[in-house]
């Protein structure tokens, strides 16, 4: 029973968050778009990312390891930056006055990264909330089997997101 709860919080967050992100599409905007802090966001949301893919390399490693103390750290702290992205994101989104176009040579391969990046970031938070849960629960085999499809796709959504970032403002 207590199971199926948290099962059903994490689809009901699941769905939530992909709603919001969606909503703030059709929304009005009212950021200042030479705001120092709101153009420092999409840094921010890219370091947030890179250190959540380093954290995720590293929590493998150390789970390949044995080491399953300090795995659960780094993983919990990789979530957490996770989570602060997904919040930066949010806020700057809300405010940014316009889309952001990439005008560069590799149209292609931006628009490849872009969209392969969103579809999976839709769907990795349910993923990633499972396998924590599982984790966090004691149940190892089914954390590990999760784990097998969640930390590839996760480490592709922060690795395609800071590739994105590049892509646009570097």
């Amino acid at each position: 029973m207590k199971e199926r709860f948290w099962l059903r919080l994490i689809l009901l967050v699941s769905v939530a968050v992909v709603g919001v992100v969606s909503l703030l599409y059709s929304l009005p905007r009212s950021g200042d778009p030479t705001s120092v802090w709101l153009a420092f966001l999409p840094r921010l949301n890219a370091a947030l990312n890179t250190g959540t893919a380093l954290l995720l390399g590293w929590g493998w490693i150390l789970i390949r390891k044995g080491n399953k103390r300090w795995h659960h750290r780094v993983m919990l702290t990789a979530f957490t930056l996770s989570a602060a992205f997904l919040i930066s994101y949010v806020i700057y989104h809300s405010l940014q006055t316009g889309p952001t176009h990439y005008q560069g040579a590799y149209r292609g391969w931006y628009f490849f990264f872009l969209l392969t990046h969103i579809l999976l970031a839709a769907g990795i938070l349910p993923l990633v909330l499972v396998t924590l849960l599982r984790g966090l629960t004691g149940q190892w085999t089914r954390h590990r089997a999760w784990a097998r499809w969640t930390l590839p796709l996760w480490l592709y959504v922060a690795c395609s997101g800071v590739i994105v970032f590049g892509m646009l403002y570097l």
